[in-house]
């Protein structure tokens, strides 16, 4: 074990934290063996004493460790008095990483401190501040790295450099011009096959059981782009397996799939018309076509936002659908209950005031069923109070999430921008200083949300000097 220096009465350890030298009994230490101190002494080679420092002084037997010397001292009265304490003002994230590190759970904070403790690590998270600047870069960072990452494998691939500007023209649209004109002309196939649809099922469009020559006809083309669109996303991709794997792709795939499956059941249906329910099939093929509105996703930061929001926000929507479940089995019970002797009312059954407890308490309200006693409507009263507050309490979370995966969004966009900015300045060494300069500020504008006007831009760029 840890040889501890003997001075008259007592047993020291010696420690460095930062250039901050202490000493500590011993005895105080023992008494935490499952600490990082405790451990120490108890190790019983040097070897093992380097693995819980970051250094050892042999010949004062001095132990170093590279932390913060100003959070020790909590650390330190901890030990002298088995009780920690979070002092006011301090970073909740830097409190807790110093005491993980040190091997003290943070379930030994003092009552005193314990309340606003948790208070400041819950703002934390929820924090709109430089924290969460501070998370969307590092995400950012993350997401953008893996686009680097799968546009570097093209380096050993086959007609690799024309496959990384194809792919990077599909994939990003901040890429080049080339690039918005394709996702511009993407978007407005979207909402040409979206409306076609919606067209289709007017009757004036219908001849007997056969669509519109003209509708077929801008049907079938949006299908051709659909698809190729998609084979050529596929025959560029650096990885198949995340391109089989990304969400986007699968509703690509759903975009243009009902279409050929139709073709084929009808195909099918006219050698052998033993199927009696073919048509049912091929009416809900023809309705699968909506999903195509969900390829707006890959070109709309506000959908991939919600997405997001909603695949991270299942805790707060399971506890909307819990506080909704009491609330309809409460209400429904005591409104049936007020309400099932009148006639008026509909109300026959409880499960029927299930139905009016819903639409109640969401305060949609279709006046299918409604109270006719004073008691009755004095219970739909509070059943639409409480419906209010029990939507309003998770929304907040909800949206603050997806103001958050919003701005990650646009944060991405921005640094992908940047960066390419970066290697046309590197691609052109007499680069014009004034148009350099203009760039960098639309690159900002970007960030910030705001645009720079083309007017501002032409006088901004007239009254910087040429020089190279």
């Amino acid at each position: 074990t840890v040889q501890c220096q003997t001075e008259p009465g007592k047993d020291m350890l010696k420690l460095n934290i930062g250039g901050l030298k202490k000493r500590l009994d011993c005895q105080l230490i023992r008494k935490y063996p499952h600490t990082r101190l405790g451990k120490l002494i108890l190790c019983d080679s040097l070897e093992a004493k380097l693995e819980m420092c970051d250094d050892y002084d042999a010949l004062h037997n001095e132990f170093y460790f590279d932390r913060n010397p100003g959070l020790f001292k909590y650390i330190l009265n901890f030990y002298h008095t088995g009780k920690l304490h979070a002092m006011e003002g301090m970073c909740a994230l830097c409190f807790y990483q110093e005491t993980e590190y040190w091997g003290i759970s943070e379930a030994r904070i003092h009552s005193c401190c314990s309340y606003k403790y948790h208070m400041r690590w819950a703002n934390l998270s929820d924090s709109d501040g430089s924290l969460l600047s501070d998370e969307l870069s590092l995400v950012a960072k993350e997401d953008v790295s893996v686009i680097h990452r799968e546009a570097s494998k093209f380096d050993s691939m086959m007609y690799g450099t024309y496959r990384r500007r194809v792919w990077l023209l599909l994939e990003n649209p901040e890429y080049s011009y080339t690039s918005k004109v394709f996702t511009v002309v993407s978007l407005a196939v979207i909402m040409i096959s979206v409306f076609t649809m919606c067209v289709n099922s007017m009757p004036e469009f219908h001849r007997d059981t056969e669509e519109h020559p003209a509708l077929q006809i801008v049907e079938v083309s949006c299908i051709i782009f659909f698809t190729c669109e998609y084979l050529a996303r596929m025959s560029v991709t650096p990885d198949l397996k995340n391109f089989f794997l990304n969400p986007l792709n699968t509703i690509d795939f759903i975009s243009f799939c009902p279409f050929y499956t139709t073709l084929i059941v009808e195909n099918f249906n006219q050698h052998d018309n033993s199927f009696e329910n073919i048509g049912r099939i091929v009416q809900v093929l023809r309705l699968m076509r909506i999903f195509r509105i969900l390829k707006l996703a890959r070109h709309s930061n506000g959908l991939k936002s919600l997405g997001c929001t909603i695949r991270h926000s299942f805790e707060e929507v399971g506890l909307l659908v819990v506080f909704l479940t009491v609330g309809i089995a409460i209400f429904a019970t005591l409104m049936y209950s007020v309400e099932k002797e009148e006639e008026e009312a509909g109300l026959t059954s409880i499960p029927v005031g299930w139905w009016w407890a819903t639409i109640s308490m969401t305060t949609v309200g279709y006046g299918d069923i409604c109270p006719v006693t004073i008691a009755g409507k004095i219970i739909g009263s509070f059943c639409i109070i409480f419906g209010l507050l029990m939507v309003a309490l998770p929304v907040t979370v909800i949206f603050n999430r997806f103001s958050k995966y919003y701005r990650r969004e646009k944060a991405i966009d921005a640094t992908l921008w940047s960066q390419e900015l970066k290697k046309q300045f590197t691609a052109v060494p007499n680069m014009n200083l004034r148009d350099a300069y203009v760039k960098r500020l639309q690159f900002l504008s970007k960030i910030n949300g705001a645009r720079l006007e083309p007017s501002a831009y032409e006088k901004l760029k007239n009254s910087l000097p040429t020089s190279h």
